[in-house]
């Protein structure tokens, strides 16, 4: 159970997690439910990271309101190297300042909608507002140095996602993690403790490590990834996953 330690509040945390904006997405996935599922897992602490877009972060977060939840406002960017990376931030304006440029370094395609889902924009009760109709599903042309110092810039922070993946990862496309650069953690998406995944992805040795569901469906949403932090900011899950002055990151199975 979520308690103290060492002075800090720990909270179960899932930092991936889709909405219907994603068109690889389940209808389910609208802000009421995706709420309500945290709240029964007993997380404390989420972040919306649909592909290449913020547009539904406002709806979690107004849908959130007064639940004992913390939403953070994110996104899954695929490089150019077709690497998946989560981008979080503490406020809204910093991810929509963010997706501006993630837009426009999108290439100029329609969404096929009935070859790879619809994107839908939903209000906070889970309400159709309008389609994206821009395909989100494809690769900036930033590459993943570029996606790090950018999210940087803008008072955020870079997690590479699901890298024992077999495909847009950083692992199975780039089969290593470049020499400097600034990524916060690394994120696995099979159930497996630290020392595991590294025996079977020595690469990973030495990262800070959390495990996300990945959810596109309500099933796939985690408890797995307990952090002891002061309140939930970007600054503040920075220094646990650097386990700074007795914060922690811990993955419980």
């Amino acid at each position: 159970m979520p308690g103290r330690r060492r002075g800090f509040r720990s909270v179960w945390a899932d930092l991936h997690i889709h909405t219907v904006l994603s068109p690889c997405a389940e209808v389910e996935m609208i802000p009421p439910l995706i709420v309500r599922r945290a709240r029964e897992l007993g997380l404390g602490l989420i972040a919306i990271t649909d592909h290449n877009s913020a547009e539904n972060v406002d709806s979690v977060q107004r849908a959130a309101r007064g639940s004992g939840l913390k939403v953070l406002p994110g996104m899954e960017v695929q490089t150019s190297e077709e690497v998946h990376v989560l981008c979080l931030f503490d406020t809204l304006e910093q991810v929509l300042d963010w997706q501006e440029c993630v837009f426009a370094s999108l290439p100029p395609l329609e969404n096929r909608e009935e070859v790879f889902g619809g994107q839908f924009v939903v209000d906070e009760t889970g309400e159709f507002v309008r389609r994206n109709e821009r395909l989100l599903l494809t690769s900036t042309t930033l590459s993943i140095e570029e996606v790090v110092a950018s999210v940087r810039q803008r008072g955020g922070l870079s997690i590479a996602a699901h890298v024992e993946r077999p495909a847009y990862s950083l692992l199975a496309n780039l089969g290593f993690v470049p020499s400097g650069l600034a990524l916060a953690a690394l994120e696995i998406s099979r159930p497996m403790l630290p020392g595991e995944a590294v025996a079977r992805y020595p690469q990973l040795r030495g990262w800070p490590l959390i495990l996300s569901g990945d959810a596109h469906r309500l099933s796939e949403m985690r408890a797995n990834t307990l952090i002891a932090m002061g309140e939930p900011s970007i600054r503040e899950l920075e220094k646990a996953l650097c386990g700074e002055d007795g914060r922690a990151v811990e993955l419980v199975l």
